[in-house]
């Protein structure tokens, strides 16, 4: 399938410091200390009781975000480090822990996503009005989902209505000629639940790119770009539906399914292509036997698409498509008192449909996995393990066990150990005359240390690891492809809190990264497009039917090559936001993102937006 067939939808650093410790005591009001994320362990489980780090980010905190991307409401989030190639809508690359951009696994309703050419997520194109949550697991996590999740995995969860039936509609306009809207229907009765929502969003954009391609230096290779700069704008149009619904049979059987498209029509600066019209696509579903307190049976499948139509001009170029579809099937036992039994199998398979001829078009991979979690007082114990059989590379076989323990009344500390694998793209295995089918895959294990204090409306964390990948896939130029010949480390440490001091909330996070390519010509050097430093705070306050925010965030320097030899500037931004509820439905949201007009890359000669305000008027009855 490709979009050619498809049928169109019509229809900052220093503001970190104010989380000090001495303030955080002063903190009144509870946070949600039952709060739930199931992505950690595949099995709902409280974040306070999570043995491996986690970040929720909920519907809440994403509507006063009033972030206009996935992207922007990742920024700075601890241990997440972003490029992006030119503005909204563009290509967006994510590093978690600083391991590669394809080492992160992406759910989206226990879908996995991502191109099965390329191995990257299009989070640009996942529409943020259609997300009602987001889990972060920092750590590896292949002992459970398999290949991908070596600095760990990112789950969207799309809406999910409840209470009685309702409308609601959304309007916004911006700088670059931004306009979107939106409408939608939800809600549920007693067995049942649905709900739709469509949106439209479109910008004219800013000029992506600021360089063009020397041949002589090599100098804005990543523009492609080999006459003279284009210093047009960029726009970027798209359009999303999402469809959800599930029924009760019983007390104990349930099905749910949902559907999420979205169609992009995004523009950028290159002379081999500079147009592209794509679909990200995830359908899914999930049936759900639960015939007692200690059993708990689900099969889950669905299909992911990835695709794009490319274009110079009017002219078309090539188009590539990937299919991925996937099913699990997993068991949930209580085999005693505070300790569960998970057992599971997994299918995925992988297809590419594309104008470029590659060697293989279809791969499937088959896995079984265990996992223990048992509670014993205080402390608390998992371990997990999988085996993977993959039709191209053989068997693999990873594990993870992880201790925790509280103590003291309010603390708690925690210590891991795992190891991952990131299976080859098509791309490095199979494309014609510049792949290698012998590839081995990528492989590390890390070592995890956390503590974390949870008082009366306040949380702190501080998590450290050390992560150590071998066999990088890298470009060998003694054989003109892709090849086994790297590895590497990153170390770090992220500091989390959260509080509510005098009526306002704060959430803030700080990361340190260390980073080194550890083999071949560049050993020694920093991985490209880490940054050693990261933060970001939001603080917010409600004034009765009015409430004013403030998002802070940044990153410290970086280099974009291997080479270590284009430094790119450290950087940070100040978000104000304030929001006004016209009525208990009817809210207008006014935002200035990039306060002080600071000029940055995160990539090479790519531009990002300068100063830009947005407003938003929403009609949401709360049911």
């Amino acid at each position: 399938m490709s979009p050619r067939n498809a049928t169109p939808i019509h229809a900052a650093l220093a503001l970190a410091c104010a989380l000090a410790l001495p303030a955080l005591a002063r903190a009144q009001a509870a946070t949600d200390l039952d709060e739930v994320v199931v992505t950690a362990n595949r099995t709902a489980i409280s974040v306070n009781d999570a043995l491996t780090p986690v970040e929720v980010i909920d519907a809440e905190q994403i509507r006063h975000s009033q972030a206009r991307s996935l992207p922007e409401l990742l920024q700075g989030r601890a241990g997440i480090s972003l490029s992006n190639q030119g503005g909204q809508g563009k290509l967006t690359t994510l590093f978690l822990r600083g391991a590669e951009s394809d080492h992160v696994l992406v759910l989206v309703d226990g879908i996995r996503i991502g191109s099965s050419t390329s191995g990257l997520v299009s989070f640009q194109d996942l529409p943020i009005e259609m997300i009602e949550r987001v889990e972060i697991v920092r750590g590896p996590r292949a002992s459970l989902y398999g290949s991908d999740a070596i600095g760990g995995v990112i789950q969207v969860f799309t809406r999910r209505d409840r209470g009685a039936f309702v409308p609601r509609v959304r309007f916004d306009a911006g700088s670059n000629d931004s306009l979107g809207y939106g409408m939608g229907f939800g809600g549920a009765s007693e067995r049942a639940w649905f709900g739709a929502d469509y949106q439209h969003t479109r910008t004219t954009g800013i000029n992506a790119c600021n360089g063009f391609f020397d041949p002589l230096t090599f100098d804005g290779a990543g523009c492609f770009i080999a006459t003279d700069s284009q210093p047009d704008r960029d726009g970027y149009d798209k359009d999303a539906l999402s469809l959800r619904g599930g029924v009760q049979f019983g007390e104990q059987w349930s099905l749910e399914g949902h559907a999420l498209r979205n169609e992009g029509d995004n523009e950028f600066d290159g002379d081999f292509t500079d147009r592209s019209e794509t679909i990200q696509q995830v359908i899914g579903g999930k049936l759900r036997w639960r015939p007692s307190e200690r059993v708990d049976l689900h099969l889950t499948a669905g299909r992911n698409v990835d695709a794009s139509d490319n274009f110079l001009g009017e002219d078309f170029v090539d188009f590539f498509s990937t299919d991925r579809d996937s099913a699990t099937l997993q068991g949930d036992f209580g085999i005693a008192s505070g300790q569960l039994l998970t057992l599971g199998l997994d299918w995925l398979r992988d297809r590419v449909d594309a104008t470029t001829t590659y060697d293989e078009t279809e791969r499937d991979n088959k896995a079984a996995f265990v996992q223990y979690q048992g509670r014993f007082g205080a402390q608390s114990l998992e371990a997990s393990v999988r085996r993977d059989d993959n039709e191209q590379f053989g068997g693999h076989t990873t594990g993870s066990a992880a201790w925790g323990m509280s103590f003291a009344e309010n603390w708690r500390v925690r210590a891991g150990y795992g190891t991952a694998f990131k299976a080859p793209t098509f791309n490095e295995l199979y494309f014609p005359f510049f792949s290698n089918p012998d590839l081995d895959p990528e492989e590390s294990e890390t070592w995890e240390l956390g503590v974390g204090w949870q008082g009366d409306g306040v949380g702190v964390n501080l998590d450290a690891f050390s992560t150590d990948v071998d066999d990088l896939i890298a470009f060998d130029a003694s054989q003109n492809r892709p090849n086994n010949v790297d590895s590497a480390r990153m170390r770090g440490a992220e500091l989390t809190a959260n509080a509510t001091l005098a009526d306002w909330t704060v959430n803030g996070a700080i990361s340190w990264l260390d980073t080194e390519n550890r083999s071949g010509f560049f050993e020694g050097n920093d991985l490209a497009r880490r940054a050693k430093n990261s933060a970001r705070i939001e603080i917010d306050r409600a004034f009765g039917a009015f409430r004013v925010g403030v998002t802070a965030a940044g990153e410290g320097s970086r280099y974009d090559d291997v080479a270590n030899t284009r430094r790119l500037a450290g950087y940070g931004t100040l978000d104000l936001r304030a929001e006004y509820a016209l009525s208990d439905a009817l809210t207008l949201q006014a935002r200035v993102a990039n306060v002080f007009d600071r000029e940055y890359e995160t990539v090479s000669f790519y531009n990002q937006p300068g100063r830009e305000w947005y407003l938003t008027l929403r009609y949401a009855p709360v049911n």
